[in-house]
């Protein structure tokens, strides 16, 4: 996910409480570093203020919406007027929420938002004996319930719905942890460790050398 919000307190209060949520997140405090990041980063849910100073948000969602970026846009603004919201809807926003606003209800409508730019990923995946339910962000293998940290939910479910294909530690660090990670740490290595300890026998994980690690 991206946050682009001028209100520092607010953007880090929404970061702190989606990466609780099991999102990775980033954050700009500034609408032509948003814009930046939005048009290089391939996010699966922008969240934009629309009221930013510089570059506005309006600017934001028009530019993305012309470059036919994937990534959803939940458009953010002081404005409960329904022009307003016809305006932002306009502009090629997905969806809209006034502030303020109640947490669970961006959280939400973030995750709707998150599933429908990844339409193809069905709501329970099924690796061999290994089910993940991405909507309750649980796992089980042979039908035992999986104890899982929120970033090794997230390194299996990413190796799930690669089907097979070799997902490498950068996108791993992209996808499960955000920009505060340390790309020179060894936190996939460690992770994934512990997350084939508690997967058990038969071994499920492959490590492919120079390459990454596949189901």
């Amino acid at each position: 996910m991206l946050v682009v919000e001028d209100d520092e307190t607010l953007a880090d209060a929404v970061a702190v409480g989606l990466r609780r949520a099991s999102m990775a997140v980033d954050v700009s405090y500034d609408g032509r570093e948003g814009l930046d990041r939005a048009m290089v980063n391939d996010y699966d849910v922008v969240v934009i203020d629309r009221d930013l100073p510089g570059v506005r948000g309006d600017t934001i969602c028009a530019n993305m919406v012309e470059a036919g970026r994937r990534a959803r846009i939940l458009m953010l603004t002081a404005s409960s007027t329904i022009d307003s919201r016809v305006d932002g809807l306009g502009l090629g926003a997905d969806d809209y929420l006034t502030k303020p606003f109640a947490f669970a209800e961006l959280v939400a409508r973030i995750g709707a938002l998150a599933r429908r730019a990844n339409p193809s990923v069905p709501p329970v995946l099924v690796a061999g004996d290994v089910e993940v339910d991405t909507g309750q962000r649980r796992a089980w293998r042979r039908g035992a319930g999986l104890d899982l940290s929120p970033k090794e939910f997230g390194v299996l479910e990413l190796l799930v719905v690669a089907r097979g294909r070799v997902v490498s530690a950068e996108e791993l660090l992209e996808r499960v942890w955000d920009e505060q990670s340390d790309p020179f740490s060894s936190a996939v290595k460690v992770t994934i460790s512990r997350l084939r300890a508690k997967l058990g026998d038969p071994p499920l994980i492959e490590t492919v050398p120079r390459a990454g690690y596949r189901i």
